[in-house]
């Protein structure tokens, strides 16, 4: 499970800085990119909050 959450928390990340680069090169609009860039975090904030600063204890005993 922590794994995935990984996976998913990287992928949001990914998604928060991608569309900036494509809106410089031109490939997307900048409302496109103000849009990908909120659900990206919101994702982050939704999935990473599960996994981060935890210590090793907690996760074997929750």
């Amino acid at each position: 499970m922590k794994s995935l959450l990984k996976i998913i928390s990287f992928a949001a990340l990914a998604l928060t800085l991608i569309p900036s680069f494509l809106v410089l090169n031109g490939i997307i609009t900048p409302e496109l990119s103000k849009t990908l860039m909120l659900i990206g975090t919101i994702i982050w904030f939704g999935s990473a909050s599960f996994w981060m600063n935890k210590s090793e204890k907690e996760e074997e005993i929750g």
